[in-house]
Order: C-alpha cells, then sequence, then structure tokens
C-alpha cells in the first residue's frame, strides 16, 4: 500500500513540474509562500500591484488539459506499437497508458471531491 501512495505522489509531482508548478511538500505551504513573497502568494503590507498567482479555473483547465494530453499520447503510443513502429516498445506503451490512467483517475477524484464540497455548501443551513 506504501508503495502505492509512494508511486502517486510521484506522478503527482511529475504532473506539477511539466505544468510548471512547484510540487508542494505536506503542511500549510500557502502561508509559508506568502510570508516568502514567492508566486502565488499573497503580497506583504507596503506592495502595491496585483497578487502575481494563477486563477482556480486557470489550474483546473491546465490540469484538465494536461490529463488529455496524456491520454492523446497514448493513444499515439498504442496505435505506433499496433503499427509495428520501431520506436514504440511495450514498455513505454504500458508506461504512458497508466499515467494516464492515474491521471484520468485524480482528475475524476478531483471532480468527485468539488462536486461533495459544493453539496455540502448548498445544504448548509441559512
Amino acid at each position: 500500500m506504501t508503495d502505492s501512495i509512494s508511486s502517486v505522489l510521484s506522478q503527482i509531482r511529475a504532473y506539477q513540474t511539466q505544468l510548471g508548478q512547484a510540487p508542494r511538500v505536506a503542511g500549510d505551504m500557502a502561508r509559508s509562500d506568502a510570508i516568502q513573497g514567492l508566486p502565488g502568494g499573497l503580497q506583504a503590507p507596503g506592495q502595491v500591484g496585483a497578487v502575481g498567482g494563477t486563477s482556480f479555473s486557470e489550474t483546473l483547465r491546465g490540469a484538465i488539459n494536461g490529463v488529455s494530453e496524456a491520454q492523446a499520447k497514448s493513444g499515439a503510443l498504442q496505435r505506433a506499437f499496433e503499427l509495428g513502429e520501431p520506436g514504440a516498445d511495450l514498455a513505454r506503451v504500458m508506461v504512458a497508458s497508466q499515467q494516464s490512467q492515474v491521471a484520468f483517475r485524480a482528475t475524476v477524484e478531483v471532480r468527485n471531491r468539488l462536486v461533495q464540497a459544493y453539496q455540502d455548501v448548498m445544504n448548509m443551513p441559512l
């Protein structure tokens, strides 16, 4: 079980690196980003200007595009393997397939949690 969790975490970090996002370490990183003035954090009291971070919708759109690209890459490798192209070996096809599957499952889980959070908010008494 620990190996599978480590594998998923390493794949998530790899996707974050591909998307240009810094991988986050366990803990409350949002506050430390704001204190250190890293991109995406809050500005210091004396600074003027807009916050330089990306919006939630842009982050979500980027993640969905990343999943779509992983699935397209996996499909292209599968077709190349079926056609017998020299650069497409079985190991690459299987790794790409597993990566796209993990990315899709993670996206579905995020969607499920967002829907659950929305339902919880809607069911709150006024």
